[in-house]
């Protein structure tokens, strides 16, 4: 199963699709015209299902194979949404809206699936169901949540389901993944200090928020380095100080701080939760002040199935020639890992070559890639589904 001709026949059909959803990214749920265009070549592709509206405006695609007298359905996921970033590549296909860019490589993901939904529609080499699902809002609005919520997985009657990153830095077409904890859970906290402000030459009158957040921000790290198994996994990191006064000599009375917290497993989650809410309390209350700890838990880990990600190898291994399995976790956060929680499955890192890493405002989806991302996409169903 190496990459199939029809993916070198599609490539220019292919790459235009993924230019032309460039040019015009869209944020979160707010993908219409992504997902229009998706469902339209859906069913130019002939797909014997095509339903929009799914979690807002994701969309799911279902292709039958020759006989379904197997019954078993295999879904595939791509996400459609684009980064509030302006773009810096200079590329002829550059973003024409100020702001936006597919700096994730999102539309080559949604490019790379609908290849493979022409194909699949086209072949039909497999028995059973394949189910093309075209999410939105992966980039923090939690769009894979939504469509489980609004019934993705029971409706279709999915069975396994897969996903597939880009990964610059990684050669061109070349796949790594690996069984077991794959990308972090992505949790934020937003700590509140209230002290009682006055003149800075007067600091013996007042309660210091900003001395008290600088404490917060440092013995918060203890959590890490002296709450968790150093064998574990974990990051704290607070990104925002902000305060009630821009003066170069006022004692503001609050001081708020937002940060993210990752982890690889749920024991930890717990750990990191409880240690930021009593340092922060505690170290505020020692300084007489008061912190207000809300800690909000996001994507969850994204946990491959250990036997989906052999399947999920054996599929890259025929395609590359080999596959890298002894990639270390990574501790951003992906929302596929919903669709995970609910049925077995796998996600897979595929080659963007060595380009400028995501969410970079020069970074774009390495085309070259798209043989290889199509190929595993279908690959897998016929792989999962084998043909009588």
């Amino acid at each position: 199963m190496p990459v199939k001709n029809r993916f070198a026949e599609l490539l220019p059909e292919i790459t235009a699709w993924r230019r032309d959803f460039h040019e015009n990214p869209e944020l979160l749920y707010d993908v219409h015209r992504t997902a229009g265009r998706v469902a339209e070549l859906l069913r130019e592709f002939g797909c014997d299902e095509v339903t929009e509206g799914v979690g807002r405006t994701g969309v799911v695609g279902v292709i039958r194979g020759r006989s379904d007298t197997r019954g078993r359905v295999v879904g595939l996921r791509a996400d459609m949404d684009a980064l509030p970033i302006h773009e810096q590549t200079g590329a002829a296909h550059a973003s024409k809206v100020p702001g936006k860019m597919h700096a994730c490589g999102h539309d080559g993901h949604t490019a790379m699936l609908l290849g493979a939904a022409k194909y699949l529609a086209e072949t039909r080499n497999f028995d059973g169901t394949a189910v093309v699902i075209f999410q939105p809002a992966e980039e923090g609005g939690g769009g894979g949540q939504a469509m489980v919520l609004d019934g993705l997985i029971d409706r279709w009657k999915i069975d396994e389901v897969y996903g597939m990153h880009n990964m610059p830095g990684m050669p061109v077409g070349q796949f790594s993944i690996r069984p077991g904890a794959m990308m972090a859970a992505a949790d934020q906290f937003d700590i509140t200090v209230t002290g009682k402000g006055g003149h800075a030459a007067k600091p013996h009158e007042c309660i210091d928020t900003t001395l008290t957040a600088a404490q917060i921000i440092v013995a918060v790290q203890s959590v890490v380095a002296r709450n968790i198994d150093p064998l574990r996994n974990a990051v704290i990191s607070v990104c925002v100080v902000s305060t009630d006064s821009t003066a170069h000599n006022v004692i503001p009375q609050v001081v708020k701080l937002k940060g993210t917290a990752r982890s690889l497993d749920p024991e930890v989650r717990d750990q990191l939760e409880e240690g930021i809410t009593r340092v922060a309390t505690n170290i505020a209350a020692a300084m007489g002040a008061r912190a207000d700890v809300d800690y909000q838990r996001g994507y969850p880990v994204t946990m491959n199935d250990p036997q989906a990600t052999e399947w999920a190898a054996d599929v890259a291994r025929a395609i590359s020639g080999g596959v890298d399995m002894d990639m270390l976790p990574m501790m951003g956060g992906e929302d596929f890992s919903y669709m995970l929680n609910e049925r077995p499955g796998a996600y897979i890192w595929v080659g963007n070559g060595d380009t400028a890493m995501v969410h970079h405002p020069e970074y774009d989806f390495n085309d070259d890639a798209i043989p290889a991302g199509s190929s595993w996409y279908a690959g897998m169903v016929e792989a999962r589904l084998p043909a009588a």
